[in-house]
């Protein structure tokens, strides 16, 4: 990777700016109080995105404290069951997507089927329920209730509800018996090269054109539904060799074995194929080579309205908490000037703490400064990080430290920037790097 020129943040504000107000639409389960981004967005956004819904249905002990994202289901829910007997339609179909979210699937099911009794033509509750009864097991059920869903789905869905239930009547015909892991047939692609095996970076050309336009978006919009599906999780990353982006497909089948624990041979053995290529590909300086056919049309899926009364009072004597959702609240004008919420403004000057993903600038084996990006980047010039999901770190007098993957825990001096359009938007100094909690 080039080294980062200094000019460069104010030259990719405006691309940031353009992307902050993507337009949205409702991904595969219908909860009113989620607004997603037009899909397919970004791999590393959607990866962030995801696994924060994945961490949401998990329950965690009471002495450990819950995900944000979980907080605010559990919150959601607790208001509309206090009105049960008085809920509309709409509010029913919230409920049980609220309840597939925590991963309360039986409760998500008896909501679901005694709403959809009452309002039989309803899209939401139709295919919220689809969901249930997959995510319970229960394929003959899920397949129809996604039939109704197929029925009543607005056009702009109808095809992403077919593809749904398509995916469970593929599932259907495999039946109870155990077998090795596989990539679903949603699109009739073999993911091999001109070989007839896998190939790092490509497949063949006549299985190329049978992927539909929108497959990252039709699988994208599956796997936002089913966050805990490990299996639409390797359909993507195939779907982004397919494109040429064998970093991406590297990092998602690392997930697939690492987080989903999935065994099978044939993932395992495309994992090592792809990782091994990508990481020869990081070798090379050209950025063209990484670049690939994937196009996104968002840089993540979930766009987020920070909840400014979730923060603490600010402390003079302690590290402040400094989340990325504050932080992504900053808003850039036309000329590249930026407005800072109250509260981030509040902190300019004092201690901070936040995690983030280290990125080295230059080639040097230690280094006393780096980028702190939200979510990591296979690419710097094919992924460029919005202007408010980076910033520029400078460690303690005497502190270095070496490249690194996975989550870092940055304490320091948050400094704002306030009239330079050639110099970061935020900067750390006098930092030190822990382990994250």
């Amino acid at each position: 990777m080039k080294t980062w020129e200094r000019g460069r943040p104010a030259r990719f504000f405006a691309f940031a700016v353009s992307i902050l107000f993507a337009g949205h639409t409702q991904a595969g389960l219908h909860y009113s109080g989620e607004s997603f981004a037009e899909l397919p967005s970004k791999w590393s956004g959607f990866l962030v995105d995801h696994r924060s819904l994945r961490t949401a249905g998990i329950e965690r002990p009471q002495d450990a404290p819950q995900s944000p994202l979980r907080e605010q289901y559990l919150a959601a829910a607790a208001k509309l069951d206090a009105k049960r007997q008085a809920l509309s339609a709409d509010e029913l179909a919230d409920l049980g997507a609220l309840n597939i979210r925590l991963g309360k699937v039986e409760r998500a099911i008896e909501v679901l089927r005694a709403a959809s009794r009452k309002h039989p033509d309803q899209f939401r509750i139709a295919s919220n329920l689809g969901t249930a009864w997959q995510l319970s097991g229960d394929l003959e059920q899920a397949a129809t209730a996604l039939e109704e869903a197929v029925r009543l789905a607005p056009e702009k869905l109808k095809s992403f509800e077919e593809y749904h239930l398509k995916l469970v009547r593929l599932r259907q015909k495999e039946g109870k018996a155990v077998k090795p892991e596989s990539v679903d047939d949603l699109f009739n692609v073999k993911y091999l090269g001109e070989s007839g095996k896998p190939q790092a970076g490509k497949i063949a050309a006549a299985e190329f054109k049978k992927l539909p336009a929108n497959a990252a978006a039709i699988v994208q919009y599956l796997a936002l539904a089913r966050p805990a599906d490990g299996r639409l999780l390797w359909q993507l990353a195939e779907i982004a060799n397919a494109h040429g982006d064998v970093r991406t497909a590297a990092a998602i089948l690392d997930g697939c074995v690492a987080e989903f624990n999935m065994g099978s041979l044939d993932l395992r053995a495309r994992r090592q194929l792809y990782r091994t290529a990508a990481d020869e590909l990081a070798k090379m300086p050209d950025h063209e080579l990484h670049k690939g056919t994937f196009v996104a049309r968002s840089a993540r899926p979930l766009p987020r309205k920070f909840d400014l009364s979730s923060l603490p009072p600010i402390k003079a004597d302690d590290a402040n908490p400094l989340p990325w959702g504050l932080i992504a609240e900053t808003t850039i004008d036309a000329k590249a000037k930026p407005s800072f919420p109250a509260h981030l403004n509040k902190l300019d000057g004092k201690a901070v703490v936040l995690y983030g993903f280290i990125q080295q600038l230059g080639d040097a084996k230690e280094f006393g400064g780096f980028l702190l990006l939200e979510y990591p980047v296979g690419c710097w010039f094919c992924e460029t990080p919005e202007p408010t999901g980076l910033m520029s770190v400078e460690l303690a007098k005497g502190l270095r430290t070496v490249a690194k993957r996975g989550l870092a825990k940055i304490t320091g001096t948050l400094v704002l920037n306030r009239d330079n359009p050639e110099d970061f938007l935020f900067r750390i100094k006098d930092a030190k790097i822990g382990e994250p909690e």
